[in-house]
C-alpha cells in the first residue's frame, strides 16, 4: 500500500500499529502471542479479515489464497 501511495511502507506500518490502531493500549496485548497461527495459512498471497461475532469479540482471520 505504501508503494501505491508513494510513502515509506515501514513508516506507515509503525504509525498504524503505534498510533492509529491503539495496539499498545489493547487490553489483550499481554497474551496475544499465545494465539494460533498456522504455517499453512502463510504464503505470498495472504488475505486478512476481521469479524465481530458477539459481545464485542473480534476475530482476525488469515486466509492462504494459494490454496
Amino acid at each position: 500500500m505504501g508503494e501505491l501511495y508513494g510513502v515509506d511502507g515501514e513508516l506507515l506500518e509503525r504509525q498504524y500499529r503505534n498510533h492509529l490502531s491503539d495496539y499498545l493500549h489493547w487490553e489483550q496485548l499481554p497474551h496475544a502471542e499465545d494465539w494460533m497461527l498456522y504455517e499453512k495459512n502463510i504464503s505470498a498471497y495472504v488475505g486478512i479479515d476481521e469479524v465481530a461475532l458477539s459481545r464485542g469479540e473480534l476475530y482476525t482471520i488469515l486466509i492462504n489464497k494459494e490454496r
